[in-house]
């Protein structure tokens, strides 16, 4: 598995982004490619972070950027928790925090 990132959330749970994640994430989002540093960011200082309705190890990382090039200034950043660290599933842009 190649790692593309590693970066410690507020919690100092490891979190990384692999590199079939990443072409899979700048496939079905390509506006976020430019902005994995906010990613990294929203990852270790979000604003706001939700848990899934649906997967209990699943949680959502909200940060708000008012200079993004989009009409949704969250980034949301979708990590799944195993075995005490996790990795990102998804990420792209929000307009409001769910």
């Amino acid at each position: 598995m190649n790692v593309i990132f590693e970066v410690v959330d507020f919690n100092t749970r490891k979190i990384r982004l692999t590199k079939k994640q990443y072409l899979h994430i700048v496939k079905r989002h390509p506006s976020v490619a430019d902005y994995f540093e906010e990613v990294k960011e929203t990852i270790r200082n979000p604003d706001v972070i939700t848990r899934s309705k649906v997967d209990e190890d699943v949680r959502y990382y909200y940060k708000y950027y008012k200079e993004l090039k989009s009409p949704h200034k969250y980034i949301l950043v979708v990590v799944k928790y195993l075995n005490g660290g996790g990795f990102i599933i998804s990420v792209y842009f929000e307009k409001s925090i769910k």
